[in-house]
């Protein structure tokens, strides 16, 4: 079967149920930091979560199905860490939005670096043609919670333009984790501040100027 040409099973509704879904992602995150995206296989999965291949089968359709699973829990846990970002700053308007990109970088990367085996999950949804859409549509999704959060704040800017904008800047900030996770030769601390400048720099820019006498 080929990647991604199985449909995904609907998530299990029983407590118990819920529990063995769960372990299968953990144990295959954990599986994938080990052996890499080519070797990994629901055989080594159902084995080391201490169930029978039939019994996988239950829940996922096939190895490619499971990664598919592992990449939108952890793109759903970094969408909490948005949503409670915006919750908290977006209210004050875009300044305030400006100044505090560095702690929506900051949690971002601690929830991802909790997600078992998540830097070659990350690899697996670039990797794996039948699975880009899963990045693809969490991106987008980022960038219209912040294309929304921004747009009471500028009136004057065009949808689109702002849109734009806020997906490039998702780009980015990913990009940035991305590259943490392979490079030890800049601290993680020092990227995130110049990420966060260069992102705080283009939100302000689309509001235009301060007024006169402002900031003074």
């Amino acid at each position: 079967m080929t990647a991604g040409a199985a449909a995904p099973r609907s998530r299990p509704r029983q407590e118990r149920a819920q529990a063995t879904y769960d372990r299968l992602l953990d144990v295959a995150g954990a599986l994938l930091a080990e052996v890499g995206i080519e070797r990994i296989s629901t055989n080594l999965i159902a084995a080391r979560a201490g169930l029978t291949p039939p019994a996988l089968y239950r829940y996922f359709a096939d190895k490619y199905a499971l990664l598919e699973a592992l990449g939108r829990r952890l793109m759903e846990r970094q969408n909490a860490v948005l949503d409670a970002w915006i919750a908290r700053h977006a209210p004050r308007g875009i300044a305030a939005m400006a100044d505090h990109v560095g702690d929506l970088l900051a949690a971002n990367a601690a929830v991802t670096r909790a997600e078992p085996g998540a830097v070659w999950i990350l690899r697996a949804l670039h990797a794996t043609p039948g699975l880009v859409h899963v990045r693809l549509e969490s991106h987008r999704h980022v960038a219209q919670r912040l294309a929304d959060a921004c747009a009471p704040h500028l009136p004057g800017v065009d949808p689109q333009r702002l849109w734009q904008r806020l997906r490039l800047a998702v780009e980015i900030g990913f990009a940035a984790d991305a590259m943490l996770a392979e490079e030890d030769l800049v601290p993680a601390d020092s990227v995130h501040a110049d990420v966060a400048g260069l992102l705080g720099t283009a939100l302000r820019d689309l509001a235009g100027p301060p007024p006169a006498g402002e900031g003074r």
